[in-house]
C-alpha cells in the first residue's frame, strides 16, 4: 500500500507491486503473497467503511507497476491523468467556469 485518502465513508488506497531490487528486498510480504500463491497487483481500491467491503477496484497492468500517492478531488467534474512521457501536458488548456484560462 503507497497513498491513502479518506472521503466520507470510504478511503481509497493505492496498491503497488513489489520491486525487486537492491533497496527494497526481503519484506514480509514476500513471504505471505508466497503462502497464498498471490502476486501484489498495481492499482486502486475503494474502501466502504460502514461494511469493510471492497466498493471499487481499477486494476493497473502492463507498464504500469507502482502508483506512489494519490489525492482526492470531491468537485472535480472530468479529473484525467496526463503522462509525461509525451508532450501532452504541454497542450493542456484549463478553464474556470466562465471560460477564463
Amino acid at each position: 500500500m503507497r497513498g491513502l485518502t479518506f472521503v466520507g465513508d470510504y478511503s481509497s488506497v493505492i496498491l503497488s507491486q513489489l520491486r525487486h531490487d537492491k533497496t527494497i528486498s526481503g519484506l514480509g510480504l514476500d513471504d505471505q503473497l508466497a503462502k497464498r500463491d498471490a502476486l501484489a497487483q498495481c492499482g486502486l481500491q475503494v474502501i466502504d467503511f460502514k461494511t469493510g467491503d471492497i466498493a471499487h477496484w481499477l486494476k493497473l497492468e502492463n507498464s504500469v507497476t507502482e502508483i506512489y500517492d494519490e489525492v482526492a478531488l470531491p468537485e472535480a467534474v472530468r479529473p484525467m491523468s496526463l503522462g509525461l512521457m509525451n508532450d501532452e501536458i504541454e497542450r493542456l488548456l484549463v478553464l474556470d467556469q466562465h471560460g477564463q484560462l
